[in-house]
């Protein structure tokens, strides 16, 4: 159990050590890829979209301060609408968590999430489970052992969704 003191969300923002771990779970690609088998293409630091809001398409390129103010402009925006869907105190960690999800799955599809109703409600707990609901990718089970091994088709989705959930529940 945690000896932190859980912060009145309307204060939080992503923490430094939370974007520089989002990068890095991301990382860098300077002109756009499909990251997954059905997946949208990519660009930077896991962008889907321009800075017009249009969505990325294979050719565009970025440098790597183009792309991290980008990531920042977005982190900003999602932080926003996320203190907004998020009615109880979190710990920085647990803020971080999220705005991490809404990073990857989009803000609409967090604050609809399991985890913001379970956080609400005050189940902190139950809310960190949350994070292993998301394992799918394109219709697939990312969690999938092929031959005895992790699938080289999403894996990644898959472990980042229980380095979440192990995040969360250390600060419980």
């Amino acid at each position: 159990m945690s000896t932190k003191t859980r912060i009145a969300v309307a204060v939080l923002s992503l923490s430094a050590a939370g974007f520089v771990a989002r990068t890095v779970h991301e990382g860098y690609t300077d002109v756009a890829v499909i990251p997954t088998k059905g997946d949208v293409p990519t660009l930077g630091y896991g962008m889907t979209e321009r800075p017009d809001g249009s969505p990325v398409q294979m050719g565009d390129r970025t440098t790597p301060t183009q792309a991290l103010q980008r990531t920042l402009a977005y982190t900003q925006k999602a932080d926003t609408r996320l203190r907004e869907c998020v009615k109880v105190p979190l710990h920085q960690e647990e803020f971080d968590l999220l705005s991490d999800h809404a990073y990857q799955y989009g803000i609409g599809s967090t604050c609809a999430s399991v985890m913001v109703r379970k956080v609400n409600a005050g189940d902190y707990a139950g809310a960190c489970a949350g994070y292993l609901q998301y394992k799918m990718a394109a219709g697939y089970d990312c969690s999938t052992l092929v031959n005895g091994k992790p699938n080289t088709r999403c894996w990644g989705v898959w472990t980042r969704s229980q380095d979440r959930y192990q995040q969360c529940m250390a600060v419980q």
